[in-house]
């Protein structure tokens, strides 16, 4: 049977990370994912956003990760020619009742260690004149990458250090032994067995699946996995924003409200939503037009609502349901489990992406 070094499951951006980072000449590495494209899932199906670490609770996983992780993102994307671009966003208070929150927003980024610029109505209007909204906060350091040529730039990394990738391949089952970890799965329809000292489970949408298949891992610590879906459309014509434009969040709500971003090459879209999902689901239609235009006039009063199409949607591992507050990250190793050579990953949402460098530096230390 064949023993490999490390079993990183998962091609989304975690999972590469963690390949381009733990890949050697002297340590034979596979990294394995079920769909026959790397990213097939929340990593490519996102808002490609590079954020500051804003939003997240200070000493969480999310808020430390994120910023540190914004700050390699930024490295990376120079060394490895990755597009990307800091144009800066906005959040805004678009009526003064929301300045409260606001001010509490930008208070919860100076304890995390992120500066944000305060900005009147007449700053903002300046800075956007499509723009309605009575005060905001400028957040220079975030910006827009491309998440598909990140993607292949870790994987490029990974094999250029060794890494082997196995698509279409789903692994059944973990059970540690005397010689590691047992794998028994399928790749290409065709079962397979391999013993792997460290398995990195980063399944993200299927890490529990997995979790539930791993020998020995106790049921109470795997968070249950909740599907959020997130829909967006695209604006038609000429983009009315140069920044990325966040209006407050919602309180009690999941997510951080139908936003407005752009890509790299300039086009304009508007989301995500929050839809709680029974089951995986990445169907958008013209039904939601009216409740997205509803939101973005808010703060685009001039929004033209046929000029929104449907675009795309992903889907959220959230680890927090519907009304609950938002859950952090949930990194697990063997002081958690009890199982060495197992490195399990919950909940990898939003921030993930901007966060993925640091999550892979944070799993190699405790390797």
């Amino acid at each position: 049977m064949d023993q490999i070094d490390i079993l990183v499951i998962g091609a989304g951006a975690i999972g590469l990370a963690c390949a381009a980072r733990l890949a050697s000449a002297n340590r034979s590495l596979l990294i394995c994912d079920r769909e026959g494209l790397i990213g097939s899932h929340a990593s490519s199906r996102n808002s490609e956003v590079m954020h500051a670490g804003i939003y997240y609770p200070p000493g969480s996983l999310k808020a430390q990760l994120c910023i540190e992780g914004r700050q390699r993102l930024q490295t990376w994307c120079e060394q490895y020619q990755v597009p990307q671009r800091q144009i800066g966003k906005l959040l805004v208070a678009v009526e003064p009742a929301e300045q409260e929150r606001l001010e509490l927003l930008q208070l919860n980024a100076q304890r995390c260690g992120v500066n944000l610029q305060s900005l009147d109505r007449h700053q903002l209007r300046a800075l956007e004149p499509a723009l309605h909204a009575s005060a905001g906060l400028l957040s220079a350091n975030s910006g827009i990458i491309d998440s598909h040529a990140y993607l292949q730039s870790l994987l490029a990394c990974a094999e250029h250090h060794g890494a082997q990738l196995a698509l279409h391949t789903r692994i059944d089952r973990l059970q540690l032994s005397s010689r590691g970890w047992h794998v028994e799965g399928q790749s290409l329809g065709e079962p397979f067995e391999l013993i792997a000292d460290v398995v990195i489970n980063a399944g993200g949408l299927f890490a529990q699946q997995l979790a539930g298949q791993t020998d020995g891992l106790r049921a109470e610590l795997v968070p249950q996995l909740q599907l959020c879906q997130g829909r967006y459309f695209s604006y038609q014509g000429r983009a009315p924003f140069s920044r990325l434009v966040y209006p407050i969040p919602e309180a009690n709500t999941a997510g951080l409200g139908i936003h407005a971003t752009l890509d790299l090459a300039g086009q304009l879209r508007f989301g995500p939503d929050v839809n709680y999902l029974q089951q995986l689901d990445y169907h958008i239609d013209e039904s939601q037009r009216g409740i997205f235009a509803a939101a973005i006039r808010r703060y685009f009063p001039g929004l033209d609502a046929q000029r929104l199409q449907p675009a795309y949607s992903g889907v959220r591992a959230k680890l927090s349901g519907p009304g609950e507050p938002a859950a952090d990250f949930v990194i697990q190793d063997s002081s958690s489990h009890g199982l060495p050579g197992l490195i399990n990953l919950f909940g990898i949402e939003s921030p993930g992406l901007t966060a993925s460098l640091a999550i892979a530096e944070y799993i190699a230390a405790r390797l």
